[in-house]
């Protein structure tokens, strides 16, 4: 399937009198796209016509060679020739646990100071059970830079409140412009109530519109750094002026070494997230022998073996 640019949908969508969108990063969405009725109806001629810069998919593109569970949500797009290579599921709307906290990083970096400095409020104390926590505490502060370390290398869920507090007029502000960067994106068919991705009504993505988050996000250096990271150490303060040591290690088993990726592939990094109603999900950014970029996606997996064995099979599929 061939990607497509976002003037290309506007041009598409302005006939057929649809939606009004722009290649502009101020642009919104009067409704939400359909994938089988907007993107399916381009004609190879008028992608050929236009710059390409974004994969587009309207239905599942599948060949056999991939053993995946049908529950499963994946994706696999090749950037450089903008090309969808496996897609299932992906325009199905599921709870994205943390891969929810890409948008939040994606907004911070819009609209914070990587200097900035954050004040933890009550808002951090986060009380679900098995909710993954660094342990902030009110009156606690870091900068943005040190909040967004440990928020996509360790997933902490106190991390992204405290972020979404700082900035942006508050959290529910800063929920207001991840669902508005979400839909000038093109990802018109996720919605967020949260910054962190625990579960919640009206939370929900979809495989598609966490590649455009993702590839979106991975425009700032600072975020393709943080998620090629395994560890990291860093010090913040308590509010009475003592320190707190902060050791973590990544989420993600092939930048741990737990798991191995095909022998020419380079898993550069990605972000995990797991509830009990999400499943298991993984978000990639790899490449091949070449130095070629790919982002790779698998959402509701049934459990870690499976998206690991999944996403490796993906990333075979690279080389194949």
């Amino acid at each position: 399937m061939k990607c497509i640019n976002k003037r290309l949908i506007t041009f598409v969508t302005a006939l057929l009198s649809i939606v009004s969108l722009s290649a502009c990063g101020s642009s919104s969405y009067a409704i939400p796209y359909s994938p089988d009725s907007i993107y399916t109806s381009i004609s190879s001629d008028m992608v050929d016509t236009f710059a390409s810069d974004l994969c587009v998919v309207g239905s599942d593109i599948t060949d056999g060679s991939i053993s995946m569970s049908k529950n499963s949500c994946a994706g696999l797009f090749d950037l450089n020739k903008r090309e969808t290579l496996f897609a299932l599921n992906v325009n199905e709307q599921v709870d994205p646990a943390s891969l929810t906290k890409i948008m939040t990083a994606l907004v911070a970096l819009k609209y914070g100071s990587l200097d900035q400095i954050l004040t933890a409020t009550k808002a951090v104390n986060i009380n679900e059970a098995g909710a993954q926590l660094i342990g902030l505490k009110e009156g606690d502060t870091m900068t943005l830079d040190q909040a967004l370390h440990i928020l996509l290398i360790y997933s902490a869920n106190d991390a992204g409140m405290l972020i979404a507090d700082n900035i942006g007029g508050g959290a529910d502000a800063f929920v207001e412009l991840m669902n508005e960067e979400a839909r000038e994106i093109g990802a018109t068919k996720c919605h967020f109530t949260n910054p962190h991705g625990l579960t919640a009504d009206e939370h929900y993505v979809t495989a598609y519109d966490m590649y455009l988050i993702f590839n979106a996000a991975m425009q700032y250096d600072e975020f393709q750094e943080i998620i090629n990271m395994s560890a990291y150490s860093t010090v913040y303060s308590r509010s009475d002026g003592s320190s707190v040591e902060v050791n973590i290690k990544s989420t993600n088993g092939y930048l741990r070494g737990d798991r191995s990726a095909p022998s020419t592939i380079t898993v550069i990094g990605g972000k995990t997230g797991t509830t009990n109603a999400a499943g298991h999900c993984l978000i990639l950014l790899a490449k091949d022998s070449s130095g070629n970029p790919y982002i790779a996606v698998i959402m509701r997996a049934e459990d870690g073996d499976t998206l690991y064995s999944e996403m490796t099979a993906l990333l075979e599929k690279i080389t194949s």
